[in-house]
């Protein structure tokens, strides 16, 4: 049986911070990563951009996001659902974050204008996700990082508190290491479609996964059933309303809609079920897979009219595109006089106002339930435009406890020996529910470093 120091399941974001910061602290890392070397990375392949918090403009951030309003931000999003004193530390640490990622060659777009406060309070990868992914895997294998690819972490054995061994599935083989240390970084379980059934039920079925299709939750089971102590709501997790002819898995960002607040949303009966004009996308644009997931045939429509058709980043699938109300109606398969009546009673309930798409207009409706609070403009202006909803499962919540130095608890609040956690498997933590755009490699970058560190 061979014998290795700290070993990192999992090879995306989370998983290569954790490794480069245990390598630099002088232990001697192996990352064992599921997918083959050209699908690497889990959901980091899709990503764009990190929320961070900053007092002066730098580099790829303009303005200030001091740590109070992203504070305010997290509490806002998951309804207060947080671990305030770890998602302080998130936070805190973000602010060096954007620095140690472009010091190991990581590099980002100028500030961006124009993003509805993105510029602010997100730096953008230069060459998005995979191009990060690149940089930090050609850094971690410059400092000695063993990289093994097409090989899952599928168990631990563990006893008096301590991991003692792990078993990897590696070319059509199962082998066993003794272990120094093990840093869980293998995300989620939304890509395992019998968990996700036992969770949601039939619906399940209907769900499209946006991310990597080699997130089955292995390794997160074996630790609930080592006795890790778990966090989070199984249903909660980071679900899009994406486009329903997206593939069933890695759609990856390209196949979310940017359409929501700008028209409105009904489901197959043709009638609205939640306030399109929330807040801006990038705070409120992950509720709306979970709201769609809970309609009937987890199927929803995204109407605007051609008043507002190039309001919106437009969507890699064209538009099913109408003359008339009834010819959208029989398009989408809707009873043309519900959606008619949905769309008249919209009409008449929304208010004299000054609509302006860059910041919460407050144009609103009034007499509907749900009411529209920003952004409500009839839809009157022939040709409409429609969309198909589906839920888009970026990741999971549920997932293990952890404390500041990103130990794995067990079931009486202690923590384990040798083994730390980072990234999606222990986002849970602080994203109770909700997401703001960004915080997921957020949550990784600083938890990732935080793992490493703590592994010797």
């Amino acid at each position: 049986m061979d014998n290795l120091d700290v070993v990192v399941a999992g090879g995306g974001n989370a998983a290569l911070c954790a490794a480069i910061s245990a390598r630099e602290k002088g232990a001697s890392v192996t990352v064992f990563e599921a997918a083959p070397k050209q699908m690497r990375g889990g959901n980091t392949r899709h990503t764009r951009n990190l929320r961070a918090s900053h007092t002066t403009p730098i580099e790829s951030l303009e303005g200030c996001y001091d740590e109070e309003e992203f504070f305010d931000d997290i509490f806002k999003v998951t309804h207060g659902n947080t671990n305030e004193s770890l998602a302080r530390l998130m936070i805190h640490q973000s602010m060096s974050l954007v620095s140690w990622l472009r010091s190991r060659g990581v590099h980002y777009q100028p500030a961006l204008s124009g993003t509805l406060s993105l510029n602010r309070t997100n730096a953008f990868f230069l060459g998005g996700g995979k191009t990060l992914l690149n940089k930090l895997y050609a850094h971690a294998e410059k400092i000695g990082v063993q990289i093994i690819y097409d090989a899952e972490v599928v168990s631990a054995a563990i006893s008096n508190n301590r991991v003692h061994t792990i078993e990897v599935d590696y070319q059509e083989d199962r082998q066993t290491f003794e272990i120094g240390h093990l840093i869980a970084a293998s995300g989620g379980f939304q890509s395992n479609e019998d968990w996700m059934r036992e969770v949601w039920g039939d619906k399940a079925d209907r769900f499209l996964i946006r991310g990597t299709p080699y997130n089955k939750g292995k390794l997160l089971r074996t630790l609930m059933d080592a006795g890790a102590q778990t966090i989070g709501d199984p249903t909660q997790c980071h679900a899009v309303a994406i486009d329903a002819r997206a593939p069933k898995y890695d759609g990856g960002i390209v196949s979310r809609l940017d359409s929501v607040s700008f028209g409105i949303v009904v489901n197959q009966d043709g009638r609205r079920f939640y306030d399109e004009g929330e807040d801006f996308w990038p705070k409120r644009y992950a509720i709306w897979g979970r709201l769609v997931a809970q309609q009937p045939g987890q199927i929803a429509y995204s109407i605007v009219d051609n008043k507002v058709k190039d309001r919106f980043m437009p969507s890699v699938f064209p538009p099913i595109v109408a003359p008339s109300l009834q010819d959208m109606a029989n398009q989408l398969e809707i009873d043309p006089g519900a959606l008619t009546q949905t769309i008249d009673q919209f009409n008449q309930a929304v208010q004299p106002g000054e609509y302006d798409s860059t910041i919460l207009d407050g144009s609103h409706t009034q007499g509907l339930k749900p009411n529209k609070t920003n952004w409500a403009l009839t839809l009157d202006e022939s040709p409409f435009l429609a969309y198909p909803l589906s839920p888009g499962i970026t990741f999971t919540y549920l997932g293990v406890k952890i404390n500041e130095r990103a130990q794995v608890l067990n079931n009486s609040d202690t923590p384990f020996e040798n083994l730390t956690a980072a990234g999606e498997i222990m986002a849970g933590n602080i994203l109770g529910e909700g997401y703001c755009a960004g915080t997921g490699m957020t949550i990784g970058g600083v938890f990732g470093r935080i793992a490493g560190e703590n592994a010797l």
